[in-house]
């Protein structure tokens, strides 16, 4: 499969602006994809020329976006916004990412159930080397809207 360029990520992600983080799909297979994306000098991340570790939960969160994007068009569905319910299991093999890395990350969905809620393993590499890894779980309401408005406090 062709890389999708950014402007086609954006059909698959809800993310704009600076929040945006990926780049490119690389590639798409059945129930998992990889993306990829350069590490940016924003100051919404970076701090003393490196960015955490920890945004290396939010690429994660973004491919699996884009799997979940990627499996509803396939399905002839349109694109839905869904939730990051949590990480488990969350594993950094580096302290920090340093702007102008490329960095490729993968996303295999592992199960969905009925009511929405779905499990992913993905990872975070620079070439071949595993930079992180982690469990994720997100959940895809039918109404989104709705769903939000039901649980506010």
């Amino acid at each position: 499969m062709p890389a999708i360029e950014r402007g086609q990520i954006e059909a698959l992600v809800p993310h704009r602006g600076r929040m945006l983080l990926l780049d490119t799909l690389l590639g798409f297979e059945g129930e998992a994809c990889e993306c990829g994306l350069t590490v940016r000098d924003d100051p919404l991340f970076c701090r003393d020329g490196r960015v955490g570790a920890w945004v290396g939960v939010e690429y994660m969160a973004q491919t699996v976006a884009a799997l979940i994007g990627l499996k509803a068009r396939a399905a002839g569905a349109p694109v839905k916004i869904g939730l990051l319910l949590g990480t488990r299991r969350y594993q950094a093999h580096v302290p920090a990412f340093v702007p102008g890395m490329q960095l490729r990350v993968s996303a295999t969905e592992l199960f969905h159930a009925d009511n929405g809620v779905g499990a992913f393993e993905a990872r975070v590499y620079e070439g071949e080397r595993l930079l992180a890894e982690a469990s994720l779980t997100a959940f895809q309401p039918e109404d989104v809207a709705r769903f939000l408005e039901d649980v506010q406090v």
